[in-house]
């Protein structure tokens, strides 16, 4: 007779799901069993439980389908938390099988007793404990429906008593789980009040995030009839930066100027699709208008002229036909002017001049130029993710994932096997930081277990980088970031990977171009140059004074030949290139 883990394993092949990513527990046996005797899931062993959440996460957000991944008893999913959370806030539908003690000993400080169902329910949009046999599959098929509608995570705990207990079985087979595709749009009344709003205006910006993916040909048609230029933020890029004669970049603590520019001297700006999060990067005087498909995201992060619930492509197809077309195009003109100064500029840094360390963006300019035309590029938080907003070109085909609102370290690498194990014949490119990757540096042991072709590229700056610009910055000298590394390129090859390492510029195109060919996981470790510096956009007074303070403690210190490599790394090569 089937087991309610039979059941289970059921009611997910309905919904879909073709792999389970985790790490197997004494709690979990019944469910692996069922796995085993099945035969349709597959099983995707990992080395830690947070890389099985990411692994799920990454899944989730490039295939748009249901993921899940699994931990035993007490710490077993305790370890999933961090990656659940980054599932969450990146708004992708996961479903976390948490196993729990034995039913009856629970209350009791039982051996690695802890309440799943409270602990996840922060980065969770349902969390539920199953209490009987009987709550099943209801209560997963509930959460299964939760994840997938609400892009987020779904939890439920299950005692590892009751995936062993036998199914007493219901009529009918239920119909499959699959995502709704409503159309949702604004009403007409408030389509004519932005109208009104932006025809008004005679200096319209546009800001796109991440809700603008598959709106390409929507938005890009708004900017032509409004004159408009287009900023996305870093979750936007993927979608908007291409084949776009209406970019002018990024703005934020990771863009440029010319972003932030057209923000600055627009009169109307309309969001779309984003949560983008610095306030201070958003105009001071200009009217604002957000398209979001959450009514509750509306008017979080600026005060809003007009707040517009819906998807943002039904929205545009419904709004565009109702906009007059504008011909005045010199707020656009100029913005596009700057954009094309500050691109040239930014290039001008990512060259080979023949110079040790090598410089990040040099690095990052080659990995874009070598990887293939659909690859998925997963830089670990931190500079990576500078160096990837700046220098990664999109093409429409290309993807960008990553900890991008979690904001978590460690993401590259676990993520990158969910992706690889998604897409098994697509390249997939991780740009890990050397303090990332060792935080989960026995993931890979995972590629070369589950064979995975996964291009890891590490940034290896000996230090917590971006943690040290934080400290400049606010005026402090660098204390605790340093990293004593190994050759990491000695370490993968231990392991079995191909592997080399890079210190020297004119060795480095070489290096990545055979390891994109290997046919199996490669990691090139690059030793990148630790003082250089990802300027924002603009420079606030207290980000000055910061840095002078900084710069005066560091000598004061008795560190000043810090002082001179960052010089020498920044502002020499600038005047002398």
């Amino acid at each position: 007779m089937a087991t309610i883990a039979d059941g289970i394993v059921a009611t997910l092949g309905r919904a879909g799901v073709s792999r389970v990513y985790g790490v197997p527990g004494d709690s979990l046996n019944g469910f692996t069993d069922a796995l085993r005797r099945s035969g349709t899931i597959n099983w995707e062993h990992v080395r830690h439980e947070e890389a099985a959440a990411f692994a799920a996460a990454a899944d989730a957000g490039l295939t748009g389908e249901l993921a899940v991944c699994v931990g035993s008893c007490g710490p077993g999913n305790l370890h999933l938390i961090n990656g659940l959370f980054d599932a969450q806030r990146s708004r992708v539908p996961v479903l976390a099988i948490a196993a729990q003690i034995p039913a009856v000993e629970v209350g009791s400080g039982y051996f690695q007793e802890t309440h799943p169902n409270e602990l996840f329910r922060e980065c969770s949009v349902y969390s539920e404990l199953v209490s009987t046999p009987d709550q099943l599959p209801r209560v997963l098929e509930i959460a299964v429906r939760n994840a997938i509608e609400k892009r987020g995570v779904a939890v439920v705990v299950i005692p590892g008593e009751i995936f062993l207990t036998k199914a007493s079985g219901r009529s009918g087979e239920p119909a499959p789980i699959s995502v709704s595709h409503p159309i949702i749009r604004p009403s007409d009344d408030e389509l004519a009040h932005a109208v009104g709003i932006l025809d008004g205006a005679s200096r319209v910006t546009i800001l796109g995030g991440a809700g603008t993916e598959g709106a390409h040909a929507q938005v890009l048609a708004l900017a032509e009839k409004l004159q408009a230029p287009i900023v996305h933020a870093l979750r936007g890029k993927e979608f908007l930066e291409y084949d776009n004669p209406f970019d002018v970049g990024m703005t934020g603590l990771l863009g440029f100027t010319s972003g932030y520019k057209a923000m600055e001297s627009c009169d109307a700006l309309l969001m779309l699709g984003t949560d983008f999060p610095y306030r201070q990067f958003l105009p001071s005087k200009a009217k604002v208008i957000q398209v979001d498909i959450r009514g509750e995201q509306l008017g979080k992060r600026a005060q809003l002229d007009l707040g517009l619930v819906g998807d943002v492509g039904d929205t545009l197809d419904a709004l565009l036909p109702l906009l007059p077309a504008k011909t005045d195009r010199k707020h656009l003109d100029s913005c596009v002017k700057h954009y094309r100064k500050a691109r040239e500029a930014l290039d001008e840094l990512a060259v080979d001049d023949h110079k040790k360390p090598i410089h990040p963006q040099y690095v990052a300019r080659l990995i874009s130029e070598l990887a293939t035309d659909d690859a998925v590029f997963i830089p670990d938080v931190g500079s990576p993710v500078v160096w990837a907003a700046r220098y990664l070109r999109m093409n429409g085909r290309r993807r960008l994932i990553g900890s991008f609102a979690h904001g978590t370290m460690a993401n590259a690498v676990p993520h990158a096997i969910g992706a690889q194990t998604a897409y098994p014949g697509r390249q997939i490119v991780a740009l890990s930081g050397d303090g990332g990757l060792s935080m989960l540096l026995g993931e890979l042991l995972t590629l070369r277990q589950n064979k995975l072709p996964v291009k890891i590229v590490v940034f290896n700056n000996s230090s917590l980088n971006f943690v040290e610009l934080e400290m400049k910055a606010a005026g402090f000298v660098n204390f605790g970031t340093d990293l004593d590394n190994p050759s990491f390129a000695d370490v993968a090859a231990a392991i079995g990977l191909h592997a080399q390492r890079v210190e020297q510029p004119g060795e480095l195109a070489d290096a990545l171009a055979a390891a994109f060919a290997h046919d199996g996981p490669a990691l090139v470790d690059v030793v990148t140059a630790r003082q250089e510096l990802s300027i924002p956009p603009t420079v606030t007074a207290e980000q000055a004074k910061g840095f002078t303070l900084y710069a005066l403690r560091t000598i004061m210190s008795g560190r000043g030949d810090e002082l001179v490599d960052l010089a020498d790394t920044n502002v020499f090569r600038r005047i002398f290139s």
